[in-house]
């Protein structure tokens, strides 16, 4: 029998726009150029989309309402996050957090029970729809920067509050499904221990650059509970595909050397092939026979039509053998299939 979220991701929901960018994470976007963008998602059709109250401190999750509250709500899937409420303040930090967003809210953190239906609530508004399928608990994780008091204690709040109020409102039919939506794989261990999550979003830990824990550590544990997992940021936030960042955070520049001489030995395999490399990173992570979903975010009409395509390529089989053969990919990774 499939597990509830291999049932839910049916073969029309395996890829997802995700709303970093359009939360103007990286670069300033006008309304405009996030609704032509997500016009263009749906033209190419895309159907599952995946936002978070973080991201532009509410602006993605407004963003996104704009085409979603259009459309027939059982044509498409929805997940976002819960964890952080967002309340208007004259005296907000989003010039400091997000400073991109020119939005007027402030941050608070609550993962407890309320707090987390609270969320769902503020979302719904937001995005002018009647229901979330998907519910990530967000963000409990080593690597994120702005916990007053580390991530250890937020978690724990988590494992009291959000992750049994999470299952009600899944039994109740609240929600279809939810999991936790973390850049790091020791929460995902941790929550598969302490509660029955039916499907964790793996952000930035499964890409063409870096996948070795993932392989050996995390997706050994998935299989064994029988979880499954949306893959996010396979271009490491466009590393890959030649952006001047690593994944995110305020010192996304400082690029580590050895990701720097991956990225060239794999363009040097791809360029003997004919092969697009970010063709190749999102096909890859996609792969995973764990993966249900796989999440790519887009600035542009022109970016998430380029994905889409990326996602239908025909790669010749030998340029994954010679990537295995020359150690760039693990010996153990999912490769695609023609």
């Amino acid at each position: 029998m499939p597990n509830r979220a291999q049932q839910i991701f049916e073969p029309r929901f395996r890829f997802g726009l995700g709303g970093v960018s359009l939360g103007n994470e990286f670069n300033k976007h006008t309304d405009k150029e996030a609704e032509s963008t997500l016009e263009a998602a749906w033209e190419v059709g895309v159907r599952y989309f995946d936002v978070a109250p973080w991201y532009g401190f509410g602006l993605a999750e407004r963003r996104f309402g704009r085409l979603l509250h259009t459309k027939n709500r059982g044509e498409y899937l929805l997940s976002s996050k819960v964890g952080k409420l967002f309340k208007a303040s004259k005296n907000n930090r989003h010039a400091e957090i997000y400073p991109l967003s020119d939005s007027p809210n402030d941050v608070v953190f609550d993962y407890t029970a309320d707090g987390v239906r609270r969320s769902i609530e503020d979302s719904l508004q937001r995005l002018g729809v009647d229901s979330l399928d998907i519910a990530f608990v967000h963000d409990i994780s080593p690597d994120f920067a702005f916990f007053p008091n580390g991530w250890e204690e937020q978690y724990e709040t988590a494992r009291k509050g959000a992750f049994p109020a999470l299952s009600k409102m899944r039994d109740e039919g609240m929600i279809r499904a939810w999991g936790i939506g973390v850049n790091t794989p020791l929460p995902i261990l941790k929550v598969m221990e302490d509660a029955d999550p039916d499907v964790c979003l793996c952000a930035r830990q499964y890409s063409l650059v870096d996948h070795a824990s993932a392989v050996h550590e995390l997706f050994p544990a998935v299989r064994k509970r029988d979880i499954s997992l949306v893959i996010g940021s396979s271009l490491n936030a466009g590393f890959i595909s030649g952006s001047s960042r690593y994944n995110y955070g305020k010192e996304n520049f400082k690029i580590p050397a050895e990701a720097i001489q991956k990225r060239e030995k794999l363009r040097a395999v791809a360029a003997r092939y004919g092969v697009d490399l970010r063709t190749a990173a999102l096909q890859f992570s996609a792969a995973a026979d764990v993966a249900v979903a796989l999440l790519a975010g887009a600035r542009s009409a022109q970016q998430i039509e380029e994905d889409w395509n990326s996602l239908q390529a025909k790669i010749p089989p030998p340029f994954w053998d010679d990537l295995k053969s020359e150690g760039l990919i693990e010996a153990g990774a999912s490769v695609p299939v023609l």
